[in-house]
């Protein structure tokens, strides 16, 4: 039920449905000869897309996400497991062509490709199922085996959690997947923006794991002001932060995590 409810609220939440949302409201209003009202819903719509698409403003909701989490330092000697979450495949075209096409999350993957290749003795779980509500895919982890060993992974050495359709089931499958020992180091793999809940979440389902960010969205040098990027790519951005920041509150009040805000265990003393 939390998965349907989120993903139709997002449907509403988004800004470009806002957008038509307030262009709606405006255009019915000014039929009813409400004027101020008309005027208003028509230059909130304005300025909402005007903020999402020609500023840094979703840079700037991203940046926090994206810096919350670095790579290890040093790089870990020897990695018993990698977990790369799913996101970064094309599973309705994949479903229909049959091929590994990836999305602008692909970088996840061809990041699990070269640690593969760097810790050859590492388990490689491939955690994604079909998470689309409105659209019919092939889950991640369905797709990535062909992906993967396309590229030189030994399919022997992948595991498969073809269920989830969210970050918590990401994790509470993977989990009952996996039972790390004591003293053994998995690497988890995701999105920069989306490490922070996907690592609260993770350990309340009691899965340590070292954090591996990948597949960067922003520069982390941005300022308020015009966007530099051209305005599909601010929209997209605009679009991941406002959705993230709205999951990681909704994760904490759903008891899914701990913290608001996940990030780094203080080392110890």
């Amino acid at each position: 039920m939390f998965h349907l409810v989120s993903a139709i609220g997002w449907l509403f939440l988004q800004p470009l449905s806002l957008v038509a949302i307030l262009i709606a409201v405006s255009l019915l209003t000014a039929f009813f000869g409400w004027r101020r009202l008309s005027m208003a819903a028509g230059g909130l719509s304005f300025l909402v897309l005007v903020l999402s698409a020609w500023t840094t403003l979703g840079a700037l909701v991203l940046g926090p996400l994206e810096d919350r989490f670095q790579k290890p330092v040093p790089i870990p000697v020897s990695v018993d497991g990698i977990i790369v979450l799913g996101g970064g495949l094309e599973g309705s075209i994949n479903m229909a062509r049959g091929g590994h096409e990836l999305n602008s999350s692909g970088d996840r993957f061809v990041e699990v490709a070269i640690l593969a290749r760097r810790f050859p003795q590492a388990k490689i779980l491939i955690s994604g199922g079909q998470g689309a509500v409105f659209l019919a895919g092939e889950g991640d982890a369905d797709t990535a085996p062909r992906l993967l060993t396309a590229l030189g992974v030994a399919a022997d050495r992948l595991v498969l959690e073809n269920r989830s359709r969210d970050t918590y089931e990401n994790a509470v499958f993977s989990r009952k997947l996996v039972e790390p020992a004591a003293g053994e180091t998995w690497l988890l793999v995701t999105s920069a923006f989306h490490m922070p809940r996907a690592v609260g979440v993770f350990r309340k389902a009691g899965l340590p794991v070292t954090p591996w960010p990948v597949d960067y969205k922003t520069a982390g040098n941005e300022t308020p002001g015009l966007a530099e990027d051209n305005a599909l790519d601010s929209l997209r951005n605009t679009t991941l932060g406002i959705r993230e920041w709205i999951g990681l509150m909704a994760y904490r009040v759903a008891g899914r995590t701990d913290e608001l805000f996940p990030g780094p265990k203080p080392s110890a003393p």
